[in-house]
Formats: C-alpha cells, structure tokens, sequence
C-alpha cells in the first residue's frame, strides 16, 4: 500500500477528552475514529491489526476443535427470560435495548450463553452428539457506566465467544485444560505472553474458581499477585489464606501488580442448559443436562491492550504477528529520480515476494517521515536513500532501534536484520 493513498493522517497530539494511552496513539496514528465515549471505528490500518488478532484467535480455537458460526445481534427476550437475565436488577443496567414498530421489545447482545445453547437444543438428543465447541466473533453492546479506557472497554465492540458442550464434569475438565493452554498460545502469539498471567478468580456459583488471563499493565483495572516462578496469579479479589494454601502459594513469594484482563475461561455446568432444555440421553437410557463452559476473548481489547504495554514514547510497537504491515518503506529522494525509481522498484519486488509492505512515497522531510514510522509501529523500516545500494539496504527495528545493513536480495527473502 502506499501511504500518499490512504485517506488517514497522523496526528501531533490526541483528541484532548482521549485519557486512554491506547487510543490515544491509535487515534494519532490513524488506526481508529472515536464516535463518542466507548465507541470507535477501525480505519484501514486498524482493520488490518484487528483482522490479524483475529485470526490468531481462529486458528487457535479451530485447532480445539471449535466450529465458528455467526449469531445474530438482535435478542427474543423470551428465550432469556428462561435463565432470568432479561430484567432482572444485576442485567438490567447493562442491555440495551431495542423498540419494534409493530410492539414489544428486542436486546442487543451483550453475550452469546442463551442463544447459542438455545440453538443447539434443536441439534442435540444423544450422547453420541457430544461433545460439540461453538464460537463466533460477534459484536457486542454493554451499557458501561465507564467507558474511559479507549478500545479496552467499549459500549460496542467485538468479542470472541466460545462454548463447549460435554457430556461429564470430567470431560468438561479434561477440555477446561486444553482451553487454557490455547488461551495462552493466543497471547504468546499475539506478543504479550511473557507479560500475561492466568489468574486464579471467583467461579461464582459454578465452580470454586474461574480463571482470568490478566496481563501486566500499569492501566489495568485489576489488581493481582503473581508468583512469578510458577507463572500464575490470584486476583485480589479472592485472596485469602484458604485460596493460597488450596493453590500452594506462599503469600511471601507474590508480587502485587495491575494488570488488564485480556481473556476469561469459566464452567458454566448446567446454569443455561436447564432452563433452555439443552438436554441428551446418556448410555443407559437417562435424560441428562449438557455440561457447559465459557471463553471468552474481547479482540479489540487485546488490540488496545498490545498498544498499552508493548508502546514507548514515541508512538506503537506492534509485534510482527499482528503488525499492519512487515515492512515500512521509507523513500528519502529529496528530488532524485535515481532514488525514487530505486524505492519503487524495491516496493513492486516486495510485493511481488508477498511481503506485505507500507511505502511511504509522500513529498515530506526525512524527520517528518522517520516521527510517522515510529508512531505507526511496523516492526521494519526500510530506507532508501543517496546511499543504499543492491548490497547496502538499511533497516532499522522499531522495537529497539538497532539499525542493520542487508543486501536488496536477503531484504526480497524476508530477511530484515544482518
């Protein structure tokens, strides 16, 4: 893509009622439109990071077996009346909702447990049904009180929903298990695994524990403590020597930190699969609720969280896995055709490579070009200027700033750093 063609433009300074750093850089660098409090649009280069978590989180969840599927946004409230969310006082002050012209009242879906298992009550009768694992990434709408925390918590956003659907407390388990080590492939592959703990939280009723992955950010919300040995951590808000005996963590050994909820797995058991009718026959002829669990993943909060703990202080460092592009193409001419022809010639050969590759052909100053490359963040830039040559091509790594020399061909064959 070139950057003379994209219809966004860097920004010196934020909108002054932006607090978040998040979308604070995202909006300066032209990867998100604010609307209003808790509501932002993704801009070309933003669509294309979100895309890529996307499906990092895809692949992931197809690779436990899920089947993704897409629900609709609009709600039957009779079908949550069945489970007592649909105005009862602890949800009532987080739907929002819809007048029809014809009379009566639909909700916009803020989670996905009753119909997604209303749904698949229609599909499954037997034992020999299960298990099944559904999920879809679908937009969701929260009524939040706060909404002062850029794309991490938003009025509207896209979460990403997954279900299992077992037959046993013990099969449940056994896959509760594999869940989480998905969950963490998401997070090491999305570049902030080392900075992300699972957290030991409140099971409700369900179940003694439910299990956050929180990572390590001054802006979070949470508080937790980690023991950082066995990479794993209690939220504060159960605490407890009970809890660390049970867990066999020694208060002594954990750190106290803030972090950001970037992922949560929960047992659901029969909670939604009772009152919708989400039933089968077991082995011996009995009629038995479907065992359910929950994961879920909020893709723009993990975009907005990436951006919170991996930027500096001049702009985003994306991680190569969901940077909007590879390379940022810096052409340097000041007027000479030698150069230019140089650095167009380059970017055709880059993408003809498959190399995705953002050149910046615009008519601006060496230093305007280098502030816009460090607040855009792509993880390679590329410069040709008076002095590169097929042999001495320099590019600089944003995340460090350690410039090398390579070759024109070891740069076609993705080779970026001598």
């Amino acid at each position: 893509m070139r950057q003379s063609q994209l219809f966004t433009k860097t920004r010196r300074e934020a909108p002054k009622d932006e607090v978040s750093q998040n979308a604070q850089l995202l909006i300066r660098g032209g990867y998100i439109h604010k609307e209003m409090a808790g509501v932002y649009d993704l801009l070309p280069l933003g669509l294309r990071v979100f895309e890529k978590i996307k499906q990092i989180i895809r692949e992931e969840m197809d690779a436990l077996g899920g089947q993704e599927v897409s629900f609709s946004v609009l709600q039957d409230p009779e079908v949550w009346k069945k489970t007592d969310r649909w105005d009862t006082e602890a949800v009532n002050e987080v739907w929002f909702r819809t007048e029809l012209n014809a009379g009566g009242q639909l909700g916009l879906q803020f989670t996905a447990e009753e119909p997604i298992t209303h749904a698949l009550s229609n599909h499954i009768s037997s034992y020999r049904d299960l298990p099944k694992y559904v999920y879809h990434f679908q937009t969701k709408f929260r009524n939040e009180l706060r909404a002062k925390s850029g794309i991490m918590r938003g009025r509207e956003f896209v979460m990403k929903d997954f279900y299992s659907f077992n037959r046993s407390e013990s099969e449940l388990e056994a896959f509760y298990e594999q869940a989480g080590i998905a969950y963490q492939n998401v997070f090491r592959r999305a570049g902030i695994g080392d900075m992300t703990y699972l957290t030991f939280a409140s099971g409700g009723v369900f179940s003694k524990f439910s299990h956050e992955f929180q990572c390590v950010s001054t802006a979070g919300e949470d508080t937790i403590y980690i023991d950082t040995e066995k990479k794993i951590a209690v939220n504060y808000e159960v605490m407890g020597d009970d809890i660390l005996k049970d867990l066999g963590l020694s208060k002594d050994s954990l750190v106290e930190a803030k972090a950001i909820e970037v992922g949560n797995i929960f047992k659901l058991g029969t909670r939604f699969s009772e009152p919708l009718g989400l039933s089968f026959t077991d082995e011996d002829g009995k009629n038995r609720p479907v065992v359910m669990g929950s994961y879920g993943i909020g893709v723009g909060r993990l975009m907005g969280t990436i951006v919170e703990v991996l930027c500096d202080e001049k702009g985003i460092v994306w991680p190569e896995s969901v940077a909007p592009f590879a390379v940022h193409l810096v052409e340097l001419s000041q007027g000479d055709e030698k150069v230019r022809s140089y650095a167009e010639k380059l970017y055709e050969d880059l993408r003809a490579r498959g190399i995705e590759v953002l050149f910046d052909d615009r008519d601006l100053r060496a230093g305007e070009k280098f502030a816009d490359s460090d607040l855009l963040g792509i993880p390679h830039r590329v410069i040709v200027g008076k002095k590169t040559t097929d042999l001495a091509v320099e590019v600089v790594r944003r995340k460090n700033g350690h410039a090398s020399t390579v070759s024109r061909d070891q740069l076609l064959d993705g080779v970026y750093h001598a």
